[in-house]
């Protein structure tokens, strides 16, 4: 009994350290955040927080900063997240189908995954310059003459987003292309072979059968993206810092502003929350569209 005991003790013991780490790291600031958020909460030493309740949450839907940076937000998102499944899956179908350096067209679509998104937030902001330093710009003015004055990237509320998507569909490509050569490689050879004979041509085999066999990766790809598409903030900070008259801000770096620039750290904690709500919904659409495609 007592070495029974003691075994059952041993796994505990494994997960102790990750499951502390977890508390410390994840959980205690989950729960510090939603204290600070019904809270006017001070920072410096001798001040009072004062509680507010729901005053915070409240403010978040008064706020037509935050309508703005939740539509910014939905659009970055729905660009991206069309811009990397498409280029991915064609990226992986043609992946797919190479006889010769398979290896080294995987890395190389894969390769913008693992940079640095502050080095190549910087690298875009300077490509994007507005003024003819900008390598986009003398392409468009000195080389390829399309245009006869350089464009105003980032001081153009619209053009901004132009370097900002870009990066984002850029950056994103290869990891939708190694889920989707994944489920690729699960497809049966057999059925196109059915397919050919059946007279089906190259749009209709995708179409077909690529598709509907590869849903529920289709399905988790686009949710994930959606995700990290509402998490987006170290190239919009880095690239326009919200601007110009804070048309580019989404939720994160509105969030990040209210609660580090302006000291605003009960909004801030707010915010971060009902970002959380909108996360949390968009998981559970998720697991919902598994679980019904899993038991089909």
């Amino acid at each position: 009994m007592k070495l029974r005991g003691s075994q059952r003790v041993i796994p505990y013991l494994f997960l102790a350290p990750g499951m502390l780490l977890f508390l410390a790291w994840m959980i205690y600031p989950l729960l510090r955040a939603l204290q600070i958020s019904v809270y006017d909460w001070k920072l410096l030493p001798g001040q009072v927080s004062s509680f507010v309740g729901v005053a915070n949450y409240e403010a978040v839907f008064k706020d037509p900063i935050f309508w703005r940076a939740l539509r910014n937000t939905l659009a970055y998102a729905a660009v991206t997240v069309v811009g990397q499944m498409i280029l991915g899956l064609t990226a992986a179908l043609l992946v797919n189908q190479a006889v010769r350096g398979k290896t080294f067209f995987r890395t190389l679509y894969y390769f913008p995954v693992i940079t640095s998104w502050v080095i190549v937030s910087l690298l875009f902001k300077y490509l994007f310059d507005s003024s003819r330093a900008g390598l986009v710009n003398y392409l468009l003015v000195n080389v390829l003459h399309i245009m006869k004055t350089p464009v105003g990237w980032l001081a153009s509320p619209t053009a901004a987003w132009a370097p900002i998507m870009g990066l984002g569909i850029w950056k994103g490509i290869g990891w939708s292309m190694l889920i989707f050569l994944a489920a690729l490689q699960t497809v049966p050879i057999e059925l196109y072979e059915v397919a050919a004979i059946d007279g089906a041509n190259g749009w209709q085999k995708l179409w077909r059968v690529t598709l509907p066999l590869i849903r529920a990766t289709v399905i988790f790809v686009l949710v994930m993206l959606v995700i990290g598409g509402f998490q987006a903030f170290i190239s919009i900070y880095l690239i326009t810092g919200g601007g110009p008259m804070q048309r580019t801000e989404v939720l994160l770096s509105h969030m990040y502003n209210q609660g580090f620039k302006y000291l605003k750290f009960g909004y801030g904690a707010a915010l971060s929350y009902v970002l959380a709500a909108i996360v949390v919904t968009v998981s559970f659409l998720q697991m919902k569209f598994l679980r019904r495609d899993v038991e089909v």
